[in-house]
């Protein structure tokens, strides 16, 4: 009797790194792979914390965790300390988990490991373990060839040792790809040079692990990302994900999403609600918060806001007076949307978006206009190939005092709803993303070398 391949898969622990390798998991466990999922003990509480019992029974994946070593230290599970951490303590914590599935399941035992390249060393705990070993990049390929080409800029004079830019000029790393300005750099951190030094030093730590990887998976397609791929070697494009039938597993989010917006959008006029979601991560003043809130006020559209409890500043947003009561018959706010489901809803008629990778794929995939307010890393280039090179989105732009007024949101609003020309690409652009994912397109032929690699 052949014994079934058993994959581990580990993802960066942080919910735009889980979110796109739980779909990926899933998508291998529906193809006769084993698969065990493995989170940092903190992480997985929060999974488990909301899953409901539907879910859980269904589930075709196991769910396991490893301590991220931090438990005496909790106040650093963000940003350099969680990395600090992770780099600390995870190997080892990683080869003891590894150890004792192997142990408690030895008919069955792991074969592979299935790794974020963000934990590069993932992948070295692999090498060592004698496994197989297989990358994912959960970003764009373009963020990753940025810093797969970091060398070539410091040595052209670009950018500094530290990741500066020398000139404030446009940076190209191809003819094919938008160029970005020195600030949206994906490193950039303008008088915030500790904070530079951190995300540079990412950059470098992801440019090595991918040198070494034999094979890295990333969610996008050949079909409207070529030129990206091209400049990535070994690089496996097998999305977008949200394009794949019956992929939508609400496992893997960190919040409770609020369903009752599903229900609100069956009551409205079809591709008439402006849909609004800033991820997990990004942070306004209160003086930003009441611009978005009176922008969309003005516009007098319907609209589908989602407002996380700490998207002030990390506290509780406090809404413009009178702001609910004047826009309560055509406005919806909720702390956590089921996404994917909101973006397929006939009544969305554009995406409101920071532009992070897996609401850009969400997004394309679904056929919705963009309208671009990048907040960090990678989401000022996504923001680039959205507007330039793809054509499916505006970008807001801030003013002198740097804010997005009230008058630019309604004003961008307006020209992206009367806009045809980027609905028609925003629709093509759906159809190319699909027909990649469908029997005979590039990433579901790539994903059936997948398998076979993983079986062999």
């Amino acid at each position: 009797m052949e014994l079934q391949q058993h994959v581990l898969v580990v993802p960066c622990p942080a919910q735009g790194h889980v979110t796109p390798l739980i779909k990926l998991a899933y998508n291998l466990a529906y193809h006769g792979i084993k698969v065990t999922f493995a989170n940092s003990e903190y992480i997985e509480a929060k999974v488990l914390a909301v899953i409901s019992d539907v879910d859980r029974e269904q589930c075709p994946i196991t769910l396991v965790a490893y301590s991220d070593g931090l438990d005496s230290h909790p106040e650093q599970r963000y940003g350099q300390g969680l990395m600090d951490g992770l780099k600390k303590y995870m190997p080892a914590n990683l080869e003891k988990l590894i150890k004792q599935i192997n142990h408690s399941d030895n008919k069955e035992p792991l074969t592979c490991v299935i790794a974020d390249l963000t934990v590069g060393w993932s992948l070295e705990v692999a090498r060592k373990m004698g496994l197989k070993q297989v990358a994912v990049w959960p970003a764009g390929p373009g963020c990753l060839a940025l810093a797969l080409r970091i060398p070539k800029l410091i040595k052209e004079g670009v950018i500094d040792e530290y990741g500066s830019a020398i000139q404030d000029e446009l940076i190209c790393i191809s003819e094919e790809i938008p160029g970005l300005k020195s600030s949206e750099l994906t490193w950039n951190r303008s008088g915030d040079s500790a904070g530079q030094k951190f995300l540079f030093d990412i950059a470098l730590a992801t440019k090595q692990a991918a040198e070494s990887a034999s094979i890295i998976l990333c969610n996008t397609c050949d079909e409207i990302d070529s030129s990206s791929c091209a400049l990535v070697p070994n690089i496996l494009p097998i999305g977008p994900l949200p394009a794949m039938k019956n992929l939508n597993p609400s496992i893997g989010t960190f919040s409770s999403q609020d369903s009752s917006c599903l229900s609100w959008l069956d009551k409205q006029p079809s591709n008439s609600v402006i849909y609004i979601a800033f991820g997990s991560t990004a942070l306004f003043s209160q003086k930003q918060f009441d611009e978005i809130a009176l922008g969309l006020e003005l516009s007098g559209q319907l609209f589908l806001w989602v407002v996380r409890s700490n998207i002030v500043n990390r506290s509780s947003a406090e809404f413009p007076d009178g702001f609910l009561e004047r826009t309560s018959s055509r406005g919806k706010i909720v702390e956590w949307a089921p996404q994917e489901k909101v973006l397929a809803h006939t009544s969305v008629s554009c995406f409101v978006s920071h532009c992070g990778w897996n609401s850009t794929m969400e997004g394309v995939s679904h056929g919705q206009p963009f309208l671009c307010w990048p907040y960090f890393w990678d989401q000022f280039q996504n923001k680039s190939y959205i507007c330039d090179a793809w054509k499916v989105g505006l970008e807001l732009k801030y003013d002198e005092d740097g804010i997005i007024s009230r008058h630019e949101i309604k004003t961008k609003i307006d020209q992206l709803l009367t806009d045809d020309g980027i609905k028609a690409n925003a629709l093509k652009l759906m159809g190319d993303a699909r027909k990649s994912v469908n029997e005979g397109g590039s990433s579901y032929q790539n994903f059936e070398s997948l398998i076979k690699y993983l079986k062999a």
